[in-house]
């Protein structure tokens, strides 16, 4: 482009009404957007079903992590808890208490 070109575009431009230049802002939005779905492979019109299968996946992700160490938890004080039942148990019998 020459600068001549370049500055009769420019005035071109700034000569838009504002509904032109909604509409050449949308257009290029929408592009932009076409291009980026591309790069990440969304590009064949099942972008919002990956996504929201994406979304589930890393939300059952997350519940599981969750659920895992509640497990882990429970089952952590459950084996502290009986080993001071056998603790108290063993204790009782040494010391003769009733059989």
């Amino acid at each position: 482009m020459t600068e001549e070109s370049t500055s009769n575009h420019s005035a071109d431009i700034l000569n838009l009404r504002p509904e032109d230049l909604d509409e050449l802002l949308t257009r290029a939005a929408e592009r932009g957007a076409e291009r980026a779905l591309a790069c990440l492979g969304l590009e064949n019109g099942h972008a919002a079903a990956d996504i929201r299968d994406l979304r589930g996946l890393i939300d059952a992700w997350r519940e599981a992590r969750r659920t895992a160490w509640q497990t882990t938890v429970k089952v952590l004080t459950t084996g502290v808890l009986a080993a001071l039942l056998v603790r108290i148990a063993i204790k009782l019998r040494l010391m003769g208490g009733p059989q």
